[in-house]
């Protein structure tokens, strides 16, 4: 295809298929135990590690994870007792407040910290790659060894001590493996588009799937065919990848959701 011959579309073409990977090892559980807000809020949630990587000259997507990975531990910590919604609604004002006083009053953000807001799927590095491949070998790795811990947690949370199933360290890592998905993402879609990815294909194929499996597979394939769709359309019509994704996103689950019922 003529659309796809450009060095950078190409690119762009390896990183959407890389998300869909990341997409069908993890957007299952993001639905299954409610992840949403937290999935959306950790890409906002980074902004204050954005904001100081300029300042201190450290790799934006390292500062972003340390940013990241603080604010799933600290959610787990919170939520262990409480309403989950709640305690990651507390830690986004509160990582919001704080990027907001660094970036005005502290450091100067620089157009690195705006990339990564906002994405930008024709604008990759081979690095962005790189930390998105292994991004989802990490994710896929730890949805085999950690499949049984998940699963109790997610469909029996009141019992699964009673199953002796371990509770604490599993749903860390998966909070932090999607922190990690969340972070490899923002290069391609952003902040502010990033659930498009990593929530959006598995909400539409869990209103097919009748087990796990087919959900997973189902969001990684769908994932990929939308994404591939929406970069075909953002060159043929020339507009922005991103939100040609969430159109693309939003008018699947929307005829899905009408074919369904």
């Amino acid at each position: 295809m003529s659309a796809f011959s450009a060095p950078y579309m190409q690119r762009a073409l390896v990183e959407i298929l890389l998300l869909a990977v990341l997409a069908g090892a993890l957007g299952a559980w993001i639905v299954l135990r409610r992840l949403a807000f937290f999935t959306h809020s950790v890409g906002t949630a980074a902004f204050p590690g954005l904001v100081v990587a300029s300042a201190w000259g450290i790799a934006p997507q390292l500062a972003a994870l340390g940013a990241a990975l603080g604010f799933a531990g600290a959610r787990e910590r919170l939520a262990r007792d409480g309403d989950e919604d709640a305690a990651t609604g507390i830690l986004l004002v509160g990582a919001l407040a704080l990027g907001a006083l660094l970036a005005s009053d502290v450091y100067r953000s620089g157009a690195g910290v705006a990339r990564l807001r906002f994405g930008t799927l024709i604008g990759l590095s081979d690095t962005d790659l790189l930390l998105t491949a292994l991004a989802a070998v990490a994710a896929l790795g730890a949805g085999a060894a950690l499949r049984r811990a998940w699963l109790a947690r997610a469909f029996d949370p009141d019992g699964v001590r009673a199953l002796g199933v371990p509770v604490a360290w599993p749903e860390r890592v998966l909070l932090a493996a999607v922190a990690a998905a969340v972070i490899v993402a923002l290069a391609a879609v952003g902040a502010l588009l990033v659930s498009v990815v990593l929530v959006v294909p598995a909400a539409t194929v869990r209103l097919l799937a009748r087990d796990l499996r087919s959900l997973q597979l189902g969001t990684g394939a769908l994932a990929a065919v939308e994404g591939v769709g929406a970069l075909w359309l953002a060159d043929t019509v020339n507009v922005s990848p991103g939100p040609a994704m969430a159109v693309v996103s939003g008018a699947v689950f929307a005829a899905v959701a009408v074919v369904s019922r």
